[in-house]
């Protein structure tokens, strides 16, 4: 059983990757789309921000289509569109159809974004759902690993090396796909679809038969209300504060910054001196701390709990971005230190708000109103990232980089106090569980 569970928690974790590859993989880029496309730092903002801006379609397109045809069909929708975005993007030649395919892009990471953590949470056991929806995350910061290594054994192949950086993400796009054929589909959806049999099935190869009826029964008591559910059930009393609890949580793991470093830190370690080359090498270290401390995370996210993880973790990203903000302020950033309180503050948001976030967006809301609920918190999650990732640039420019960071560490207290106050520890219960823990 736990075998096959991990394997669909896999499969769907592609959807990861292929996420993170392409949030990631426009980093390498910039400093060569920059001058090819004729970019200002404003321009440059907004053409970084355009998969963005498809990722909310993406979410809205999710939340429907997801309930309505079904997790793994979508995901797959999903696969082909990360691969088309693949080819356009490398192929374009003026910057219209260049955002375009990105825009394409954009609405595949949207997709998997919803559907891939929702698709695991709903098919593991109890017992392994924080580690294995943290398995989502892991894929991610694989994916963003993958376009930094890619992107620096590329940097060397010639004038059209940004288009064989951005041609790569074709790849584990055709193995989703062709890997979706493998699972079976979320037996919750089956129950709503009132696919009961197929559900038990699914339940019995994922749980076992000893406690599988009792889950599908479960499952049959919380989906009893068998009409449509509408994104107006979401402000309804007791759900409407697990709708804004997730929105705040997504907005807060965008706007503590990760994605400013994520996206630009070539152009970071650029700005204070480096070449092109060595911001890559850097930005690998990056993508190397990243995927360790995502480790960490899914080893302790089901004993440790979710809450403390995302205090401790506030805590210190907002230590490691305060010391960043001295070094600009005292114009001390030829040294190595740039780079060890940016892989410190990586660390502390791989190791808590980067996976804990995911975990706690899929497991607040009910059975009937999860595709929802999430579209809406995560689609507050992109346009938080969108503007940051606009805005982050100019502020750079305009602001200097001790204040940008400064700004960031403010928001990550912020969030710690959030955290401390009002979100639940949620860890070691069943969904239908904490849907009943929820609704009182």
């Amino acid at each position: 059983m736990k075998g096959y569970v991990i394997l669909i928690s896999v499969v769907a974790a592609l959807g990861g990757l292929l996420f993170g590859f392409d949030t990631a993989v426009i980093s390498g880029t910039i400093n060569f789309i920059q001058p090819y496309f004729g970019l200002s730092e404003a321009g440059l903002g907004w053409t970084v921000s355009s998969l963005l801006l498809g990722c909310i379609a993406g979410v809205f397109l999710a939340g429907k289509a997801g309930d309505h045809y079904g997790r793994k069909k979508v995901l797959m929708l999903a696969a082909l569109l990360f691969f088309i975005s693949a080819i356009g993007s490398a192929a374009a030649h003026e910057l219209f159809y260049f955002l375009v395919a990105r825009v394409l892009g954009g609405v595949a990471v949207g997709v998997a974004s919803i559907l891939s953590p929702m698709y695991i949470a709903e098919l593991a056991p109890a017992k392994y759902r924080g580690s294995l929806v943290s398995l989502n995350q892991l894929a991610i910061v694989i994916g963003i690993l993958v376009a930094f290594f890619s992107n620096y054994l590329l940097v060397d192949s010639g004038p059209n090396n940004w288009r064989w950086m951005l041609l790569v993400m074709a790849a584990p796009a055709v193995l989703l796909f062709f890997s979706l054929f493998l699972v079976p589909e979320s037996p919750r959806w089956l129950v709503a679809r009132e696919r009961n049999d197929e559900a038990l099935a699914v339940l019995i190869k994922t749980a076992g038969k000893e406690v599988a009826k009792a889950e599908l029964a479960e499952i049959e008591d919380t989906l009893k209300i068998h009409e449509e559910s509408e994104f107006s059930d979401l402000l309804a009393p007791k759900v409407r504060p697990l709708l804004f609890m997730g929105m705040i949580l997504a907005v807060f793991s965008q706007i503590t910054g990760i994605n400013t470093i994520m996206y630009y830190a070539p152009k970071i370690f650029a700005s204070v001196g480096n070449s092109n080359g060595s911001a890559l090498l850097q930005t690998l270290a990056i993508g190397f701390t990243n995927v360790i401390f995502t480790l960490v995370a899914m080893a302790i996210i089901d004993r440790f709990g979710r809450k403390w993880m995302l205090i401790l973790g506030s805590g210190g990203m907002m230590t490691m971005l305060l010391g960043l903000s001295v070094l600009f302020f005292m114009h001390q950033t030829s040294g190595i230190m740039v780079l060890v309180f940016i892989l410190g503050y990586i660390a502390c948001f791989s190791a808590s708000l980067g996976a804990a976030v995911w975990v706690v967006i899929a497991e607040l809301f009910p059975n009937r109103l999860r595709s929802k609920g999430m579209s809406v918190a995560i689609i507050s999650l992109w346009i938080a990232c969108t503007i940051v990732s606009i805005t982050f640039p100019i502020m750079l420019e305009r602001l200097s980089g001790g204040i940008t960071f400064l700004i960031f560490a403010v928001i990550c207290l912020a969030n710690l106090l959030y955290v401390w106050r009002y979100v639940p520890e949620t860890k070691g219960k069943t969904l239908e569980e904490l849907e009943h823990q929820f609704s009182k």
